[in-house]
């Protein structure tokens, strides 16, 4: 990664060229996340709506979606995984074995495993300011979370997922560098709080290059990009993968 030292990190990469195969990717991911949102019809009117809505719109899932498949995640924890949508996407389009969703919510984590049955998807409850803890997998997701945590915690967790991943982390988190857009994001995290509940109390996001150093530190990698296509929010996709030895 270009930097001056650890952690350090250059301008956003630009988009990747799209492959040749870009039509075919894409119809898959979106017959994968048409049958994901299918998964959630048996829940609760707000979930099935919400998750419906968060599939279409957010380009995260697209974005997981297409990196699975060029490079499969294999064995999945997907830490603070909300109502397993990401995760269950990614089984529905083959492109993870298995995948172990950790979140503190028992309301949402009820409705990942009802949305996941029948799939390699298990889900357990877990304190992750607190007492966190992340089974050994290849691939560790941690979408919208580390800036929903104090930033030592932020840390600590990013840590335990780097030592618990073989291959591959990815990270979609605030970025604060970015002007009106991440004031604009932060302004917006912190007036949902009250409709948020499951999301905590705290906004407090970490600067990349901190984050990047503890990925750094652990043997990985580290490319980011943005992940904000169609909104106005500051969100960004950092990719870890482990250096080969």
């Amino acid at each position: 990664m270009n930097g001056a030292g650890p952690g350090a990190l250059g301008p956003l990469a630009d988009a990747p060229p799209l492959p040749a195969d870009a039509p075919r990717l894409l119809a898959d991911a979106t017959d994968a996340l048409a049958r994901t949102a299918v998964r959630y019809r048996a829940c609760q009117r707000f979930t099935r709506h919400y998750v419906a809505s968060k599939l279409r719109r957010d380009p995260i899932h697209h974005a997981v979606l297409a990196m699975a498949a060029d490079h499969p995640f294999g064995g999945v924890a997907d830490i603070g995984c909300g109502r397993g949508q990401v995760g269950i996407a990614l089984l529905e389009a083959g492109g993870a074995v298995a995948v172990t969703g950790l979140d503190w919510a028992g309301r949402s984590l009820d409705d990942a495993r009802r949305a996941g049955a029948g799939l390699a998807f298990t889900a357990q409850a877990q304190d992750l300011a607190t007492r966190p803890a992340v089974p050994d997998c290849d691939t560790a997701l941690l979408i919208d979370v580390l800036y929903l945590l104090r930033q030592d915690q932020a840390v600590r967790l990013l840590g335990l997922a780097a030592a618990a991943a073989r291959r591959r982390l990815v990270v979609r988190t605030l970025d604060v560098d970015l002007g009106l857009r991440s004031k604009f994001h932060l302004a917006m995290e912190h007036l949902g709080r009250p409709f948020w509940p499951h999301a905590g109390a705290v906004v407090d996001p970490a600067p990349l290059p901190v984050l990047a150093a503890v990925m750094e530190a652990a043997g990985f990698t580290v490319t980011r990009e943005p992940c904000w296509q169609g909104t106005p929010f500051a969100n960004v996709l950092m990719t870890a993968r482990k250096t080969a030895a």
